[in-house]
């Protein structure tokens, strides 16, 4: 598939702009963003590499604002995000499973009781919901916004003030160079420094100081880089540049410094959240509208920008575009996959010959264990990692790998698919990992305590390095309980032998059932 879908499509134009009769029927895809302020939900069919929009809608939730001083999400604000999610729930009715996605970012990631309103909200829609890293929600605003627009010789730089956070980075064509996630968003900001609703110069600029701090550490970099043209996207920079140009203030989509400097004098001039009141500014943006201004003014200080301009893509639209290169060549998460193993310096040679007898597990006991496709890309991710925390140490190195994998900024996968990779590296040796399982999502502990079981299977068959992956043994799932059976040249390595009783003892320790048996008679089963 093109990297340059637009470009390929201008390019490569049918002669009448009609579909040819041979062309396949369009595929459905559709997003939600579950941000800090608003949700969004963006359908489309995807037609010969573009996308034509079906629905769009959005609506204010502001769930950060329904954040307790306690760190925990209140019953009203899950409530007002389960009611805004029923209502989009229609619109998914012909989007098959595999072709939606449904993120959640800042607010979800510092509730301290997400998890409860994901159950929730999984259960309503019948699908899971990903929250991912502020990286990742840079990355994939970055991809929503370069496809929205035309073709730049040169570098951008992107920014996205959110609810909760502020993404920035700096890339070409397709491609980002540097992210960054900020915590600073028109929602908190509006409650740390405009709680009780008034807006003075004094709180105006202690938001300012506050956006150029968390700024400062990015600044540097980002003017190494550099950018030819700089870009802003989602609510805040939407609403700037309307109100902008219905006052007559520039042209449409564009913000001068000097008209944002005379909008931030307008705004304390009203003196109250509630006063705010502008031609081309939505009355259900207005009260977050001072804070986002801040945060923007900080933004246009700290890198010394004179204008930027508005693109209509953003993070749904990136996360649809990642979804068309998903299984592909241009999938960024084998390409991250791929970086940690060089980077942590895998041995390629182990790490295949695992995966392969992981992939053979899987295959024997497909009938009796219902595993799909994305389960067994799962083990193979996790076949191909499991020996990375050896770059830190051989001791204890399964925790090691799951504590890099859990707590590295991975591009492309979202927290659950980090969560789910660095369990299986640390239930791949040794002790079956029972806490660690049972802090999984319940819904997804018994398919990685399956994957976990093979994986573990995979790592002691190639335990001795072989010169190449060993076939010679059958496995077999009857419930829970696995056997497995090795044929003679297996059965008489001792080695093998003694690390399988070992496992037997492992699983049995930790509920499961696993015999051992040779052609001619059953090792010990415990």
């Amino acid at each position: 598939m093109p990297r340059d879908i637009k470009g390929y499509l201008m390019s490569h134009p049918s002669p009448t702009g009609a579909m040819p009769d041979d062309a396949p029927p369009p595929q459905r895809l559709a997003a939600i963003d579950l941000g800090s302020n608003s949700f969004h939900l963006l359908v489309a069919n995807q037609v010969d590499g573009q996308l034509q929009v079906v629905a769009k809608l959005g609506e204010k939730v502001q769930l950060g604002a329904g954040i307790d001083d306690d760190g925990a999400l209140t019953e009203d604000a899950m409530q007002r995000a389960l009611d805004c999610l029923a209502r989009f729930a229609p619109f998914l009715e012909e989007t098959p499973t595999a072709r939606l996605r449904v993120v959640g970012t800042n607010a979800l990631r510092a509730a301290t009781n997400s998890q409860v309103l994901i159950e929730r909200a999984e259960a309503l829609l019948g699908h899971e919901i990903e929250i991912i890293a502020g990286r990742e929600e840079a990355r994939l605003i970055y991809l929503g916004a370069a496809h929205a627009l035309a073709e730049v010789h040169g570098r951008r730089l992107i920014v996205d003030i959110g609810g909760g956070s502020t993404e920035c980075i700096i890339g070409e064509h397709f491609e980002p160079l540097a992210l960054e996630s900020l915590e600073m968003g028109c929602v908190t900001f509006t409650q740390r420094f405009f709680a009780d609703g008034d807006i003075t110069e004094k709180r105006f600029r202690k938001a300012e100081l506050a956006a150029l701090s968390e700024l400062a550490n990015i600044r540097r970099p980002f003017e190494e880089l550099g950018w030819a043209d700089p870009v802003g996207s989602s609510g805040t920079i939407k609403a700037a540049a309307a109100v902008l140009a219905a006052s007559g203030q520039g042209p449409e989509g564009i913000i001068d410094r000097k008209c944002l400097s005379a909008l931030r004098k307008r705004l304390i001039k009203m003196k109250r959240l509630d006063k705010v009141a502008m031609d081309g500014l939505k009355e259900d943006r207005a009260s977050v509208f001072p804070a986002g201004i801040a945060v923007l003014s900080a933004v246009f200080e700290a890198f010394g920008l004179e204008q930027m301009r508005y693109s209509d893509g953003a993070l749904r639209e990136g996360v649809l575009y990642d979804m068309i290169g998903r299984n592909t060549a241009e999938d960024s998460r084998l390409q991250t996959l791929d970086g940690l193993r060089r980077r942590y310096q895998v041995d390629p040679r182990q790490a295949d010959q695992v995966a392969a007898s992981a992939r053979q597990c899987l295959d024997q006991v497909a009938d009796a264990w219902p595993l799909n496709a994305g389960h067994a890309q799962f083990l193979d991710w996790a076949a191909q990692l499991h020996e990375i925390g050896l770059a830190i140490s051989h001791s204890q190195f399964h925790r090691h790998g799951a504590y890099l994998l859990a707590h590295s900024d991975l591009s492309g996968l979202a927290r659950p698919e980090q969560q789910a990779l660095a369990f299986l590296v640390r239930a791949h040796r040794r002790k079956f990992p029972l806490k660690e399982l049972d802090a999984l999502p319940a819904s997804a502990r018994p398919t990685l305590g399956r994957l976990a079981r093979l994986l573990r299977l995979a790592v002691i068959l190639n335990h001795s390095r072989p010169e190449h992956p060993p076939s010679a043994f059958r496995l077999a799932a009857d419930g829970e309980a696995l056997s497995l059976s090795l044929e003679e040249d297996l059965a008489d390595q001792a080695l093998l032998i003694n690390d399988l009783e070992q496992e037997q003892e492992y699983q049995r320790a930790a509920g499961f059932s696993l015999a051992i048996e040779t052609r001619d008679a059953a090792v010990a089963s415990r």
